[in-house]
């Protein structure tokens, strides 16, 4: 079967339609306003319909029209990604990759591997979703995030993982606070202090309730922020203490204690379980994991 149209034909058409006339679509598409009208009056013939009211001054769509430049839309859009890919099959040129990660790993750990590999891949663009574990598999799920960072031990089937970094849980205190000069505190002790948690939903805040549940305490909650630069000005000012990973914890006037035994997390990296991974988020894992001691 032979269309009555190609998708020259239904560009020019979307241009005529998104910007009102022909002069402004031959101005935009850099060609003859006799060829745009020309294109226009062919589609129309050989569609059989009338796409366009021809106004003395304007010209607005037919619902016909309006129904074609949707469809239009919605056919060159899947063109684009049909040519893509075949762009793609001789080299990684463009793409983007949605990934959610912890505030804490956003902040302190992914920064330089995030660099390192938009400079391997220029071409791809990158965006950074910052959620708690609870809420990066939400979204996953849904399809709103291709990939995220969550808990090892996060429990969804529907999630393929790989291993990427571990690191301990430490106590974050003041500098002048009791446990400073501690090598380790017990968590007993821990829970005696006013605390300042994330909400729920972040890995922090599962931490610390887990090893409340596993003491039989009730946390002492003074603060709850998402905000590290806030949690930190409120611990360095003595109204509570926190966890954080150890990494985070970088200021003179702060001191990071071992738990007594020590508290280690694992994290992973996470996609759909059977979803398909385009070149570029399949480039990212593979960089991620390659890259992933020197988190």
């Amino acid at each position: 079967m032979t269309l009555p149209f190609d998708l020259r034909a239904l560009r020019v058409f979307l241009a005529v339609a998104d910007l009102g006339g022909f002069t402004r679509a031959a101005r935009e598409l850099h060609t003859a306003q006799s060829a745009v009208s020309q294109t226009i009056a062919t589609l129309e013939a050989r569609l059989e319909l009338t796409l366009f009211h021809r106004h003395e001054r304007r010209i607005t769509l037919t619902p016909e029209g309006a129904l074609l430049r949707d469809r239009a839309r919605e056919l060159l859009e899947r063109a684009d990604q049909v040519h893509l890919a075949m762009r793609e099959i001789n080299g990684l040129v463009k793409g983007e990759v949605r990934i959610g990660i912890p505030s804490m790993l956003g902040s302190y750990y992914f920064p330089p591997l995030l660099m390192g590999f938009k400079a391997r891949h220029p071409g791809i663009r990158l965006t950074v979703v910052e959620a708690g574990t609870r809420r990066l598999q939400q979204m996953i799920d849904a399809g709103e995030l291709d990939l995220g960072v969550i808990t090892s031990d996060a429990s969804n089937e529907r999630l393929e993982r790989r291993a990427l970094l571990r690191e301990e849980m430490v106590v974050c205190v003041p500098a002048d606070h009791r446990f400073a000069d501690r090598d380790a505190v017990s968590a007993e002790e821990v829970f005696d202090e006013p605390l300042v948690l994330f909400q729920d939903g972040y890995f922090h805040r599962e931490f610390v309730d887990r090893l409340a549940t596993r003491i039989g305490r009730e946390p002492q909650i003074a603060f709850q922020s998402n905000l590290i630069p806030l949690t930190k000005a409120i611990v360095r000012q003595g109204f509570g203490i926190t966890t954080f990973l150890r990494r985070v914890v970088t200021e003179a006037d702060l001191v990071a204690v071992s738990l007594s035994p020590p508290a280690w997390l694992d994290l992973s990296l996470a996609w759909g379980r059977g979803a398909y991974l385009s070149r570029a988020e399949s480039a990212f894992v593979e960089f991620v994991l390659e890259h992933r001691e020197q988190l």
